[in-house]
């Protein structure tokens, strides 16, 4: 197939390009390099270096795209809460201007980069898709927001198109080409790749928020899927899209750890020690947060591969040695 993927230099959205390419298919991207990175982009796809907005340009009545997958976004929630209007102006009208293209060329597939940060529950529950919907921050009222937006035009034409919902990306990949693809934020926000800065002495001490959830050690449990599982998820929901639907899948890996495991477990695969210093519970942390990922095993055939938090740390390692800057 011919597909466009946005935000295809970003981390999971790169991961994706190189998979697509892997099996087959011609891609072209579209980034403005804000978030990404150049050196995330294979040689073998088209490159544009542009904002999703003007997607117009590129997706067209004759470009013949066999389908879309759009990863362009903002992604912080802190920065959401601090700058709102940014998120509404990225996320939703970015998306917006996606849709309208897609209708105008009749692009008959879409898969959308969503979030389980949209649901709520009793804090012990795992979520599958029947879950409560209720954002507590803009960033995640956004992408339940695309989410609708995309229910409703697979519901007027006939747009196939599924939205997986993430819980926590993690780990990384090497390409056959030798490419580095994982997590680098600036600011970093993501549990893992902190962990790892205070190995390596980018910070001087790493901060555990609550020791007295009802959890096994009283810390918060948490989902992590390997990108490479999650990548591959994509490529089976393209092909499963169907006319008119719009599918929801919840992407996780069903078993939950808890913040001391990551944190011993960091340092077992760095073989570093650093400062721990303890706060108490952030407002609106929930005590576990699991996904249930049954519907996608069922529909689309989709089992992850790297389970082990061990494996998610070590290729998050050894990315994270490969592409910081050396020490001056």
């Amino acid at each position: 197939m011919k597909l466009l993927v946005t935000g295809g230099a970003g981390y999971i959205g790169s991961v994706v390009t190189h998979q697509l390419l892997t099996a087959g298919h011609e891609v072209e991207i579209i980034d403005d390099l804000s978030t990404g990175h150049a050196t995330n982009l294979p040689a073998a796809a088209t490159f544009h270096h542009m904002r999703v907005h003007d997607v117009a340009d590129i997706l067209t009545p004759t470009a013949g795209f066999d389908g879309v997958l759009h990863f362009a976004a903002s992604i912080e929630v802190a920065e959401s809460v601090r700058d709102p209007e940014k998120y509404w102006a990225n996320n939703i009208e970015g998306s917006l201007a996606l849709l309208r293209a897609i209708r105008t060329a009749a692009t008959p597939r879409l898969i959308f980069s969503s979030t389980g940060s949209m649901y709520t529950g009793d804090g012990t529950t795992v979520f599958d898709e029947t879950a409560e919907v209720r954002p507590a921050n803009p960033y995640a009222a956004t992408k339940a927001t695309v989410d609708h937006l995309i229910a409703g035009e697979c519901g007027a034409t006939n747009l196939g198109a599924a939205s997986l919902r993430y819980f926590n990306a993690s780990g990384a990949v090497l390409t056959p080409e030798g490419t580095h693809l994982g997590e680098r934020h600036d600011p970093e926000s993501h549990l893992i790749p902190i962990l790892l800065q205070a190995a390596s002495g980018e910070r001087d001490h790493f901060t555990l928020y609550g020791e007295d959830y009802p959890t096994s050690d009283g810390t918060c449990v948490r989902d992590y899927i390997h990108v490479a599982d999650l990548a591959s998820a994509h490529l089976l929901a393209l092909q499963a899209t169907r006319p008119g639907r719009h599918e929801i899948y919840n992407l996780g890996n069903g078993n939950g750890f808890t913040n001391r495991q990551v944190l011993d477990t960091v340092r077992e695969v760095t073989g570093a020690d650093f400062p721990v210093h303890t706060q108490g519970r952030r407002p609106g942390d929930p005590a576990i947060c699991i996904a249930s990922s049954e519907k996608a095993h069922h529909e689309l055939g989709w089992k992850p591969q790297h389970l082990d938090l061990t494996t998610i740390i070590s290729d998050a390692w050894e990315f994270h040695q490969a592409v910081r800057p050396a020490p001056a």
